[in-house]
């Protein structure tokens, strides 16, 4: 009987082991007693896959771009955006001046906007730190061939649009073709002072005064690139540059036959050419949207600067959108989803072609119809007669901080064009180093 008992309370024994054995090894499989999942007691895995998990976006974002002439529309668009998702956008203003020094200062004090605008080029090298890598956006298979700014292989800029400057001309006061070179340039000057207007017109603000115009002959380097880098290094110097020399010449006579710059903003630069006061502009496409508020009664278009004949207009991608790689994952989140839905959505494709006035450079948009100055940098573009703009390749901040000065000089003395394109020149040694 004792036998019996120990074998009893043995076997009794083992199907206790057996079934807690049995226990454990479904625990450690993570399986309840259908077999079917059940949460683990040991998280470590999953920790694991909520860090891999995109990121919910955040409420709120915060926009901050240098195009003055759509602050208006992209704060409508921001409106918009909100009403169809819910996330409040704020947009900062700039005068559009001083933007990347305003951009900097927020950035270094880690105040910076979500999304931003930047110069593919110098200036996004010089602040890459803080751009968010873009690769993964939806709608890159869309963009036109290498317009994304791509930096360390990965893509941190999407491009805003097209865009070309040149010499915006009223075509009932300067025929089209009358003016192709430096002599029929000073003609027209002169012509147009006879009669009582502005032939030409500059305004104050720094790229509009020396920014674009300067762009020029440095386009018409045969290595735009390479004479930057040794202007920069002291090797080369603008005094001994046919295309410089003519540059000076060309702006001996706006001096000469055309109001003075400094005494121009931008809203009168481009007020006064919507009412007929100048016979043309240095400008963009984009100063279109200016004439808005004008009854225009005169067919305008576009054509390049013509030193040395140069026929050729300056066209490329100006300005990307960038988002900020120091915010929060949230905030990065909700960034991508505000540019992905401007160049995805019904709502967002009608800003970017109606109200902003861009031209597509992406495949899935369409401009129902392009004014006549964004036609312009169309056909130029479509023909091949383009230049670049290395000037988004000169040293960051140089346009505000070293060329203004020099030309706001020349401007307000007797300074020759000689004298003029040495400062010039120093002035691109000192920013480089």
């Amino acid at each position: 009987m004792k036998t019996k008992k120990i074998i009893t309370i043995l076997l009794s024994l083992v199907l206790v082991m057996a079934f807690a054995l049995t226990g454990c090894k479904g625990g450690d499989k993570g399986t309840n007693n259908d077999n079917q999942p059940t949460k683990s007691a040991d998280t470590s895995d999953k920790k694991d896959d909520v860090k891999e998990e995109a990121p919910k976006a955040a409420e709120k974002i915060v926009i901050f771009q240098s195009k003055v002439e759509i602050t208006d529309q992209l704060e409508a668009a921001a409106k918009a955006y909100t009403e169809e998702t819910g996330v409040e956008v704020e947009v900062w203003g700039t005068t559009g001046d001083d933007y990347l020094q305003q951009l900097k200062i927020r950035l270094g004090n880690n105040q910076g906007p979500t999304v931003f605008s930047l110069a593919p080029g110098a200036e996004s090298e010089e602040l890459k730190a803080y751009l968010a890598d873009l690769s993964d956006l939806t709608f890159l298979g869309n963009v036109a061939e290498n317009m994304e700014d791509e930096i360390d292989g990965k893509v941190v800029g999407i491009p805003y649009t097209m865009e070309g400057f040149g010499v915006v001309y009223n075509k009932s006061l300067v025929p089209e073709g009358s003016v192709t070179d430096y002599d029929t340039f000073v003609k027209m000057l002169k012509d147009q002072k006879a009669a009582g207007i502005n032939g030409f017109s500059l305004s104050q603000e720094s790229y509009f005064l020396i920014g674009h115009i300067l762009n020029t002959p440095f386009a018409l380097q045969d290595d735009p690139y390479d004479y930057i880098d040794k202007l920069v290094a002291g090797e080369v110097s603008m005094v001994d540059t046919p295309e410089f020399v003519e540059f000076a010449k060309f702006m001996e006579a706006i001096r000469e036959y055309t109001v003075n710059p400094l005494e121009v903003t931008y809203d009168k630069e481009t007020g006064d050419f919507a009412t007929g006061k100048s016979a043309s502009i240095h400008q963009g496409n984009w100063a279109y949207g200016m004439f808005s508020d004008y009854d225009v009664d005169f067919e305008m278009g576009m054509m390049a600067l013509p030193l040395l004949g140069n026929n050729k207009l300056a066209v490329a991608v100006p300005t990307c959108w960038y988002v900020n790689s120091q915010a929060t994952a949230e905030e990065i989140a909700a960034g991508k989803d505000f540019i992905t839905w401007l160049y995805t959505s019904e709502t967002g494709e009608r800003f970017m072609m109606e109200e902003f006035g861009f031209i597509p450079v992406v495949s899935n948009m369409e401009s129902p119809q392009l004014d006549p100055l964004s036609q312009s940098v169309s056909e130029y573009a479509a023909d091949g007669n383009t230049i670049g703009w290395p000037n988004s390749h000169w040293p960051a901040g140089i346009v505000d901080v070293y060329l203004k000065p020099v030309t706001e000089e020349f401007f307000t003395t007797d300074l020759s064009g000689t004298d003029f394109l040495v400062k010039l020149t120093e002035a691109f040694v000192q920013a480089g180093q």
